[in-house]
């Protein structure tokens, strides 16, 4: 006899497969370089790996939560509608980030402001969110998903 298997266990294997696919066409050089891109300035020397390891692990979610919303995109939905969509997962996502380079990066408050940090967090999530929607729309395009 077959084994059965539950809708969600099934979703989830489904997701599981779809997110592999899509890490394929992300490069941690191209990750590497919005850290730099973006935080450059805030890091101290000592630190610089420890924290790049987790805007890495961030860059990844924020990546994988715009390739998730892309079928809306393909579905012929904007992406600034798609966006409004994935706001409170987007927002957890930057607060976290935020709440991490605070936690392990000790800025003084002449160098840089919590400001800065905040709207840095801002932009790095929100332009990987934006490279995962455009990449996951041209996979549903090419019917790779």
């Amino acid at each position: 006899m077959n084994d059965i298997i539950s809708l969600k266990e099934k979703r989830h294997q489904r997701d599981l497969k779809y997110e592999k696919k899509m890490l394929r066409e992300l490069s941690l050089t191209e990750i590497n370089c919005a850290i730099e891109k973006f935080f450059g300035g805030i890091f101290q020397n000592g630190k610089k790996s420890m924290i790049e390891d987790g805007c890495i692990d961030f860059a990844i979610e924020a990546y994988l939560l715009g390739a998730k919303y892309s079928r809306f995109g393909y579905l012929g939905e904007s992406m600034q509608s798609a966006n409004k969509r994935c706001h409170v997962e987007e927002k957890q996502l930057i607060d976290e980030l935020y709440d991490f380079l605070l936690t392990w990066e000790k800025t003084d408050e002449k160098d840089i402001s919590f400001d800065e940090v905040y709207f840095a967090c801002e932009y790095f999530i929100q332009s990987l969110w934006k490279e995962g929607f455009i990449k996951g729309e041209k996979r549903y395009k090419l019917r790779l998903h």
